[in-house]
């Protein structure tokens, strides 16, 4: 990831109130990386780190390609804790988010956001992420993403939710009946297989998936077991299964496991599931649901528009349990942005983007023809023709991927426009599939 390495290189040198920023690429044997992961776990409140793990973790950071950024405090007083470990940390790296019809369009993640109760207020964050989105802008990214710890922080600088994911619990008492008949096959996954079949079937799902984000190696060691979700030892309880279509091939997976018999209900939990077809998505979720001794079975990333209950003969066997936002996103370059979508329908809409931070704002003529679209800048004082609306740039990161319509978000404030306007963009963005993003970072 070339544009990353760039983009990471320029956070380093000195910044207000006496405090040293250095960006680097992670690596065995330099103690910033293993210094900087320890600092994470504090901000993340997770326990320390296990140096046995260490060049596992690294290797993993650089197949992601991504770049470290971390603050020091040099003057830290006796007996704090090692002033080699960061008070703030940051990362990034680029990968591939399905903005509708199958286009892919390079995206800025940043992730691993911290910075030390000990050393707010010092305009260290706003540093750290106006810097980085400016570069990430120069170097050509059209925009940036994000899934937010906190859903408070991140709108400040121009990121607005822009997909969800739901929670799900299924009674699968007796098992689940079915309306389709089963199609392709399923077996049981060689776990170490999978590692390497996985990110094959979700090349074909990102593909076919609007919303959908490439993922990171982490995602393929979780899915064989090889570690658990919440540390890099194995999940020895992991278990696997494949679907395969007609031909043989392996077009969708399935990783779960027992909560244990103290449950009770007696529970599994899915905790990966990934599908290139319909026809896979059904016959996984045919073959959890007919699993003995079971009673639920649960999945807190499923499609909020999931195709699920609508395919069981007895839907009230589906329940949402909750709701929460995924992928965040933020404009960079609204011309580029604006272009590169895939669009359902067609329409000609003026947007004027209000952005406090300087990056995306202006006036664009959005002209949209058979998925095709030209933005084009308006001068200052001229009188484009139209439908008009003004949008904030959190509100357009928001209404990018459809996830949301346009009168919520004028209803919420984000949108200002005539009817005519509101339902124009709603023909352009929110029209066509409901995004649906399964992936952490």
């Amino acid at each position: 990831m070339k544009q990353d390495a760039a983009l990471g290189n320029g956070l380093s040198g000195d910044v207000e109130g006496g405090l040293r920023t250095e960006s680097f690429a992670p690596g065995n044997d330099d103690s910033r990386t293993a210094n900087w992961l320890e600092a994470v776990d504090l901000g993340f409140h997770e326990q320390r780190g296990d140096a046995k793990h260490l060049p596992a973790v690294v290797d993993a950071y650089q197949r992601d390609g991504r770049i470290l950024t971390a603050v020091y405090d040099d003057t830290a007083p006796e007996s704090a804790w090692d002033p080699a470990v960061p008070v703030a940390t940051y990362a990034t790296m680029v990968n591939s988010l399905n903005v509708g019809g199958g286009r892919l369009l390079p995206a800025h993640l940043v992730t691993a956001v911290t910075v030390r109760p000990t050393h707010r207020r010092r305009g260290i964050l706003r540093t750290m992420i106006t810097s980085d989105l400016q570069r990430a802008r120069e170097a050509g990214l059209a925009l940036a993403g994000l899934t937010a710890s906190e859903a408070t922080i991140y709108g400040r600088f121009g990121f607005g939710a822009a997909t969800s994911t739901a929670e799900i619990r299924l009674d699968t008492r007796g098992g689940l009946d079915f309306t389709a008949g089963a199609t392709g096959s399923i077996a049981v996954a060689d776990s170490a297989k999978l590692k390497f079949l996985a990110p094959d079937i979700y090349r074909a799902h990102l593909h076919r998936t609007d919303g959908a984000l490439g993922r990171q190696y982490g995602y393929w060691m979780r899915a064989s077991g090889d570690w658990s979700e919440e540390s890099f030892e194995p999940d020895k309880a992991l278990r696997g299964v494949l679907h395969y279509d007609a031909d043989g091939v392996p077009d969708g997976y399935a990783a779960y496991k027992s909560l244990g018999w103290r449950t009770e209900p007696h529970t599994v939990k899915v905790t990966d599931l990934v599908a290139a077809n319909d026809d896979a998505y059904r016959e996984l979720w045919r073959y959890l649901g007919s699993m003995d001794l079971v009673d639920r079975v649960t999945f807190d990333a499923a499609p909020v528009a999931d195709p699920l209950p609508w395919m069981l003969a007895d839907r009230r066997r589906y329940s949402v349990t909750s709701v929460d936002d995924v992928l965040w996103l933020r404009i960079l370059d609204t011309k580029a942005a604006l272009e590169a979508r895939h669009y359902p329908g067609s329409g000609t809409i003026v947007l004027s983007v209000r952005d406090p931070l300087g990056l995306a704002g202006g006036v664009w003529r959005l002209e949209v023809d058979g998925s095709n679209a030209e933005a084009s800048p308006v001068e200052a004082g001229s009188a484009p023709a139209g439908a008009e609306a003004e949008i904030d740039v959190t509100a357009l990161g928001s209404l990018y991927l459809g996830g949301v319509s346009a009168p919520t978000l004028a209803a919420a404030g984000g949108i200002r426009g005539s009817r005519a306007a509101l339902e124009v963009l709603d023909a352009l963005f929110t029209a066509g599939p409901a995004p649906y993003c399964s992936t952490h970072f």
